[in-house]
């Protein structure tokens, strides 16, 4: 038995490894942003790349975890695409501060704002607030992509949300610096002017509401951009900006000097020890299967990624299919909640199908949710969950009442959640086990994951009768060969539309991640919670009992 478990757990590794590589590669490719031809085009005024201006930033040999790097993925493939939303972004270390850094990326479109764009640099300006990061802008965009702006311009989620966004965190007492590389247009200009002190560099730094162009056809004015808006007229005439540089470099030395100046802030103050090891006797990459279809031990994974012989676990012998407990990870207090995905069999000698959560495991995951947030103590979720129990059964004893309890525990959760999605996240089990519409401070992705309101199976099947009853109402007679051909179609696209890097595209997570930095994310998405020291009155809704 031992053997053959060894043999899986070497199957796993393999293809888990395979699966990651394949994702490093799709990461590389977003990587080179809008091409060679560009960035020589940027070499030649002058102009790091948006990810040399960040490496430039960050303090050598700190960890930089990016955000939203798979943002609109294959999308706007009818305009050349946008890799990472155009914008480059993540939490770093400047001048040993934890900050956000938001990036424009000018290779893409001039760096103009897709739909996607708006939505991304939303997210990291939520994710600067939650936390009370400050936030260093590197500013180089060419406003609204125009051909797109009835999806970016308007709307309360849309691009006038990032001003609106600007004066709420001015008022929080959260520090925000923009450096102007590029161009900076139009609405976009207000951006710099908002944040605490605004730098920029001659000759490629501009800022107007207008450019030239514009103003030509507006007023008539014959004007060129430097004139217009460039950092002399900002440093000189306007006194919008506060500091230029010849280089970008000289630009970046000064965000630094005025990151290393911060004062210090109160926190949160989550409970933190001297970090331990956690155990390491086999890889994380080997528990669970590329393909999500093998049962395993989520406990495994909780060793590979919590301090050695720290895991003190919740009702060990209740509600089985759902693991919860107390740990620390990389010296941090958490509370963890994890879906089970072996087959269990219960005292009363009934089998439990692993990653469904059942009436007991709710009510004992609603319960310890509680607990951490009676004890100020950050909870992390780990998903790997078909949904809730169906059938009669489990009707008449009241799922959708247990159910109803741990969603309610989630949604009025007070302390930080960081969501990390393992293998499946389907249906309900999605919202119960914190998805993105649960607000969890950061949420990731291993690149097995899989996101849909079900299996792919089970939903292909649903839809495929569906429509074979629509088309035999109209009286049209289905061969079995056609009605084949109908269920691959619907397959194919609902495979395409429940894998992580589709929703990645769409930021329903914020990144997908080597299953091996999973304790290093956590670590650093706690770190940042923690600068927050704002922690609401708990206080949960009507239980249905």
């Amino acid at each position: 038995m031992a053997k053959k478990q060894d043999l899986q757990f070497n199957k796993n590794e393999d293809k888990m490894k395979l699966l990651w590589s394949a994702t490093k590669q799709k990461l590389n490719k977003i990587e080179e942003g809008g091409g060679k031809k560009y960035h020589e085009r940027n070499k030649a005024k002058g102009k790091l790349s948006p990810r040399d201006r960040v490496k430039y930033l960050i303090d050598k040999g700190s960890n930089f975890i990016e955000l939203g790097a798979f943002a609109a993925y294959e999308m706007y493939e009818e305009y050349g695409g946008c890799p990472a939303g155009g914008t480059v972004a993540g939490i770093g270390y400047v001048s040993g501060r934890q900050c956000m850094i938001i990036a424009n990326d000018n290779t893409v479109k001039a760096g103009a704002w897709f739909p996607m764009t708006g939505k991304k640099n939303l997210r990291m300006q939520e994710i600067a607030m939650e936390n009370h990061l400050p936030v260093i802008y590197l500013v180089d965009s060419a406003g609204v992509f125009l051909p797109m702006q009835d999806e970016i311009f308007p709307d309360k989620e849309h691009f006038g949300r990032i001003f609106r966004n600007n004066a709420k965190m001015s008022a929080m007492g959260i520090t925000q610096i923009a450096a102007v590389m590029g161009s900076c247009v139009a609405g976009g200009a207000y951006l710099p002017i908002m944040s605490d002190e605004t730098l920029m560099v001659k000759g490629n730094g501009s800022i107007y509401l207008a450019g030239p162009y514009l103003v030509k056809a507006a007023i008539g004015e014959d004007v060129d951009s430097e004139t217009l808006g460039g950092s002399q007229t900002h440093n000189e005439i306007s006194g919008i900006a506060d500091y230029e540089f010849d280089t970008e470099k000289e630009c970046i030395d000064q965000v630094k000097k005025i990151m290393n100046k911060l004062g210090e802030k109160p926190k949160a103050g989550f409970d933190r020890i001297e970090p331990q090891k956690a155990k390491t006797p086999k890889s994380i990459y080997g528990i669970v299967s590329a393909d999500n279809s093998k049962p395993y031990d989520v406990r495994e994974v909780i060793n590979k990624i919590t301090d050695a012989g720290e895991f003190e676990e919740f009702k060990k012998s209740y509600g089985k299919t759902i693991v919860c407990g107390y740990a620390r990870i990389d010296g941090w207090a958490v509370g963890i909640v994890a879906n089970q995905r072996e087959i269990i069999k219960t005292a009363k000698g009934e089998l439990q199908i692993g990653g469904v959560i059942y009436n007991d495991s709710a009510d004992k995951a609603a319960r310890f949710i509680m607990n951490c947030n009676q004890k100020k103590v950050p909870l992390v979720f780990l998903q790997d969950v078909t949904g809730f129990m169906v059938g009669s059964r489990s009707e008449h004893a009241g799922i959708i009442k247990d159910g109803a309890k741990l969603v309610n525990a989630v949604s009025n959760s007070v302390v930080p959640k960081i969501t990390v999605i393992i293998g499946n996240s389907y249906g309900a089990g999605n919202y119960a086990m914190c998805g993105k519409a649960y607000d969890p401070r950061f949420i990731y992705a291993w690149p097995n994951a899989k996101l849909a309101v079900m299996g792919g199976a089970q939903a292909a099947k649903v839809l495929l009768q569906i429509q074979v009853a629509a088309l035999k109402k109209k009286g049209e007679t289905i061969k079995p060969e056609t009605e084949k051909k109908m269920l691959k179609d619907i397959m194919d696209k609902y495979a395409k539309q429940t894998t992580p890097y589709y929703a990645a595209a769409r930021l329903w997570v914020d990144a997908i991640i080597d299953p091996g930095d999973t304790r290093k994310v956590i670590s650093e998405g706690i770190k940042a919670a923690n600068m927050n020291p704002k922690i609401e009155e708990h206080n949960v809704g009507v239980f249905q009992v």
